[in-house]
């Protein structure tokens, strides 16, 4: 074979990939566009146990005050933030012997994790926020 037909095809054969590669790269920057300008939302749940006393607070810019709005709805002096979470869900599930929080994607998935957490069929769920 021709050693001139190979450079050309050799050339040809990296310019083409170059290409592809510029496109790829071209294409990140207008995914991650896309992603930021979703601004992110937070949630927390509080609790206090032997009070019974809870607050939920939800799609807040910050986490922060995403903790101090669940605390101040949860009414007593005692309660502490006990989960806090992101761009999803989150439920509290108390039973005779603990409590669990979890989040999840979804309401149901949230509530059940935090079911099972707390010890399944003797724990309900008590308290849920989703930041959708």
């Amino acid at each position: 074979m021709d050693p001139r037909r190979d450079h050309v095809t050799v050339m040809r054969s990296a310019i083409a990939l170059a290409l592809v590669l510029v496109l790829v790269f071209l294409s990140f920057p207008a995914a991650a566009a896309r992603q930021s300008s979703t601004p992110n939302r937070f949630g927390a749940i509080a609790y206090h146990r032997a009070s019974q006393s809870w607050g939920v607070s939800f799609d807040k810019p910050r986490a922060r005050d995403a903790a101090v709005e669940a605390l101040r709805q949860c009414g007593n002096q005692r309660c502490e933030v006990v989960h806090r979470f992101k761009n999803g869900c989150a439920a509290l599930a108390e039973g005779p012997k603990a409590h669990a929080a979890a989040s999840g994607a979804t309401r149901d998935e949230a509530e059940t994790k935090a079911l099972k957490r707390c010890g399944g069929d003797k724990c309900s769920a008590i308290a849920w926020g989703c930041t959708r």
